[in-house]
């Protein structure tokens, strides 16, 4: 018998028959003898209709209301599987976030998980009742308010419970079936891994991957919480029951790096297209001027991603280019106009047209030359690099978006990540 807590998308359960097939999902565990949470999304599309009027109502609104409006979703998804579980023979109830209580603090919109009591949904499952839980939310103690986490808050929500059950395993359904090398639709010989770190899959998800948000991955790593990606299309009579001892027979673990036997190099190849690049030409070369540059960006909230500084000949002038998130820009360069006088005398330009690729894996730390096969692949293919950084497991380049597809494909073949 294991404490599993399941969790499912939008994508999952986006109609009543989806849910059908997620509460099929859901009694295979029951039925097997395991002890079940369940946390659920909003259904595909309503969180998003639920902002929307919001927007319509005011566009200063109050945000505790804001949330009071958006937590309803889950409301409904988590109401309708339990009735649906019912109706086929298996104990359910719906926890709404604050019947726990999950509790976080008062950032409502983007908050934050403080603490959770699971002395009560534990004793549930142990009676072999099914918990479906709203994900997404909890409530802010001070003034009893719902509160929302934000993106990505039903997967925080999920490995929160999780921590809170001691659960075995935390089990994110999805529409795809399990983590990749990259992105399937772009190099056909992508491999489903059956394992990967913490560290990996927080870079994986930083860096472009949609199938995890950094948030859940940060708190499983914290609490060494196993994770399983999973696809909630699978067929549900064919897929086993979780087995602890024997984890790896569908989706991709997401585990400590010594749990990992056989270690690669190079485990995954991620992109993201939302970058936009900005560039300062000719700023006076002085103490203080990357400061008088991103110091107003920050006090705006415009996060700054790559950096590149490159001095003239004289050593008086310089050129600075960044990146920053490409829904950003506009602010971005609203706010370098309006610091004109601090900075000082510059050119700007700037471009969405380009696309972060990134080589990531643990093996890196103890292999050298990753890098420099990486440029050389990249200049053979005649791909300019626009800028660089680096960590201990991951090299993250900026290039021109035309050649995202290619530079991707020539990548994942160069460190051997190509199915036979």
């Amino acid at each position: 018998m294991a404490v599993i807590v399941m969790k499912f998308g939008g994508t999952s359960v986006a109609d009543l028959d989806r849910i059908r097939n997620v509460a099929r999902h859901v009694k295979r565990e029951v039925d097997a003898g395991n002890q079940v949470a369940v946390v659920v999304s909003a259904m595909a599309g309503t969180t998003n209709q639920l902002v929307e009027w919001v927007n319509q109502a005011s566009p200063d609104y109050d945000p505790r209301e804001y949330d009071a409006v958006v937590a309803s979703g889950e409301q409904i998804t988590s109401g309708l599987l339990a009735i649906v579980l019912q109706s086929m023979g298996v104990k359910a109830r719906s926890w709404q976030g604050w019947q726990m209580p999950i509790e976080t603090n008062d950032n409502h919109g983007a908050a934050r998980v403080s603490s959770i009591d699971g002395t009560l949904m534990r004793e549930r499952i142990a009676g072999g009742q099914a918990a479906i839980v709203t994900g997404f939310q909890g409530i802010e103690p001070t003034r009893k308010r719902i509160a929302t986490l934000g993106r990505g808050g039903s997967d925080t929500s999920a490995v929160a419970i999780a921590v809170a059950l001691k659960a075995d395993i935390c089990d994110i359904y999805t529409d795809v079936d399990g983590v990749y090398t990259t992105d399937p639709r772009i190099v056909a010989k992508a491999q489903r891994l059956s394992k990967i770190s913490y560290e990996e899959m927080l870079e994986m998800a930083s860096l472009g991957s949609k199938v995890l948000s950094t948030r859940s991955v940060e708190l499983a790593m914290v609490y060494g919480i196993r994770l399983r990606v999973l696809s909630s299309f699978a067929d549900h009579e064919t897929t086993p029951p979780t087995n602890i001892d024997n984890l790896e027979d569908i989706g991709t673990i997401v585990c400590d790096e010594d749990d990992i036997v056989e270690q690669q190099v190079v485990s995954g190849i991620a992109y993201a297209k939302d970058e936009a690049k900005v560039t300062l030409r000719n700023i006076a070369d002085k103490p203080g001027v990357a400061a008088s540059i991103f110091g107003p960006l920050a006090d705006a909230n415009v996060n700054v991603d790559m950096i590149v500084q490159n001095l003239s000949g004289d050593g008086r002038l310089t050129d600075m280019t960044f990146t920053v998130m490409a829904s950003e820009l506009e602010r971005a360069l609203s706010v370098l106009d309006g610091a004109k006088a601090e900075i000082g005398a510059f050119e700007i330009s700037s471009s969405a047209d380009v696309v972060k690729v990134s080589v990531i894996g643990v093996g890196m730390r103890s292999h050298a030359g990753v890098a420099s096969k990486m440029f050389q692949a990249l200049a053979e293919k005649s791909i300019n690099i626009l800028a660089i950084t680096t960590s201990e497991i991951k090299i993250s380049v900026l290039i021109d978006a035309d050649y995202a597809e290619l530079a991707i494909r020539t990548l994942h073949s160069l460190f051997g990540l190509d199915a036979e």
